[in-house]
């Protein structure tokens, strides 16, 4: 095999052909994809893992949260599958979220690239499924056996052979069999795509050569950002609305040298309700929130965030037991971006972001002229500002889900929509203002009960402003125009309405 040289120049023209091969395999899975959840919202990753499950590139619509989740899922399926046992055309599945993305909802493959019969990289798709069966996605839900179907690690297909045995079982638990299992298939499709647009560079480049020194970069240049943060313990502190109570969200971020290590201790204990923070999402969006903060601009790899670790109490919201439930678990995760950015705030002014909402999302299901049905819309509500800059309105952060097109909602599902607008003036007032949220009104149009789960949170607590900035707006809902608890599920008769307002995010500096 000719050796990769490893010079700057042929280095960077090597990782574009790796960038490039795993965005169309993405282009692959959204134009193979059933789902809206796919194709309109963006939720999912592409990644290319090197034989052990370290990360070398993913897709550039990734969800920051998967960047961190899928490569570990390829670990954890080497603890069940080892590498010596594996076979060119075998891929594997799993949704459990201890090893997977914090929920279940979200199915993650892998297949092994094999090289002249050696395995030599991972191709790797994660993506949230139109529905896992179960009750509907519900904040409210206590345990995970009321969620829905729980995939263990096994094999999809052996040595090219579909199990039918498992895409049975999915089907048989699922109330839109079509659409999970196409897009469990076009899973299956983009990861043959990253196979057959690396052999190329396999022919003439050694991955694992390549791979590390893309690691090692990264690595370096990530623990020099570091490096550049005064050492010590910075804190901040924050709260979901909760249920009977506030949850407590509670982060120390230690810096010392090239290294930042970041504890949960004293943040709430994990809750019987679906909001629970599993350990692989709770590194993942602390690990996100580090790069974004001091080195966006490295690529995202194992080598990125091996200076970050985390730590939570086991039993806490941030390491809870089995059988929690965790279905919502972006409305706390989400949290934890702000609350680490508002921590460095006071050595890191230029760069904080203030608090915003994240996504929220409603979903029906029932049946409508004989047939099946399971949407989903996201609606963003507004980021945090900066020093530099004003928030954004209706957008999403730290998650990049895009607003799910009015059409398509009123497409896959007996849905009008009658209003989708900006909330004017929500965002928290500042030197710089925080952007606003979401005005979102829909009416039920099926001629049977339709049930309605809504995954929404700041109705209470208000999105804070940094540096002197005030709050945004909370939240809120309504179901014919009274205020109704989004823990619940709703069925909802030909004609009722709902309406959801998001958060507006916080405000950077004191008001001129």
């Amino acid at each position: 095999m000719k050796k990769t040289r490893l010079d700057p120049i042929t280095l960077e023209i090597q990782w574009k052909r790796l960038v490039s091969m795993v965005d169309e395999a993405s282009a692959a899975f959204v134009r193979t994809s059933f789902s809206v959840l796919v194709r309109e919202a963006n939720d999912f990753a592409v990644v290319l893992t090197d034989a052990q499950g370290r990360s070398i590139a993913q897709s550039g619509l990734s969800i920051p949260s998967f960047i961190g989740t899928l490569p570990a899922t390829v670990k954890h399926f080497l603890e069940v599958f080892p590498a010596q046992t594996l076979k060119s055309g075998d891929v594997m599945i799993t949704n459990d979220p201890w090893m997977g993305t914090g929920h279940i909802h979200d199915v993650n493959v892998a297949m092994p690239i094999f090289h002249k019969g050696c395995l030599v990289a991972f191709a790797a798709v994660v993506s949230h499924m139109p529905d896992i069966g179960g009750r509907i996605r519900n904040a409210g839900i206590r345990e995970i056996f009321e969620e829905g179907l729980q995939i263990p690690r096994l094999k999809l297909i052996r040595a090219g052979k579909p199990d039918q045995g498992v895409f049975d079982m999915i089907a048989r638990n699922v109330r839109v069999p079509e659409q999970t299992l196409g897009d469990i298939w076009a899973q299956v499709a983009a990861c043959k795509m990253l196979e057959e647009r690396l052999r190329p560079l396999l022919r003439d480049t050694d991955l694992d050569a390549l791979g590390t020194e893309i690691r090692r970069r990264s690595e370096a240049a990530m623990r020099k950002s570091i490096r550049a943060v005064p050492d010590g313990v910075y804190r901040a502190r924050t709260q979901h609305d909760g249920f009977e109570e506030p949850i407590l969200i509670n982060c120390a971020v230690t810096v010392k040298g090239d290294r930042i290590a970041i504890d949960y201790a004293g943040s709430s204990p994990q809750v019987p309700r679906a909001v629970n923070v599993v350990p692989i999402y709770c590194f993942a969006y602390s690990a996100f929130a580090v790069k974004a903060l001091l080195n966006p601009d490295v690529p995202n790899n194992e080598g990125s965030f091996l200076p970050i670790t985390t730590s939570a109490p086991l039993g806490s919201i941030f390491n809870p037991r089995y059988p929690a439930a965790s279905g919502g678990r972006g409305m706390i995760g989400h949290m934890m971006v702000p609350a680490i950015m508002m921590a460095l705030a006071d050595v890191l002014p230029r760069r904080a972001i203030a608090e915003g909402s994240s996504n929220s999302s409603i979903t029906v299901a029932g049946e409508h002229k004989g047939r099946p049905y399971a949407a989903i819309s996201f609606m963003n509500a507004g980021q945090g500002a900066t020093r530099h800059r004003d928030g954004f309105t209706m957008l999403s952060f730290p998650s990049n889900l895009a607003n799910t097109p009015i059409e398509v909602f009123e497409q896959m599902a007996p849905v009008r929509v009658i209003e989708r607008a900006i909330r004017r003036g929500s965002g928290g007032a500042g030197k710089q203002r925080g952007g606003d949220g979401l005005r979102f009104e829909i009416e039920a149009a099926a001629d049977s009960p339709m049930t309605a789960s809504m995954i929404m949170t700041r109705f209470r607590t208000a999105p804070q402003g940094i540096l002197g900035g005030a709050p945004g707006a909370v939240g809120g809902l309504w179901l014919n125009g009274k205020p109704i608890n989004p823990a619940e599920h709703w069925v909802l008769a030909k004609g009722d309405r709902v309406v959801m307002e998001t958060a507006g995010g916080g405000g950077c500096g004191q008001p001129a």
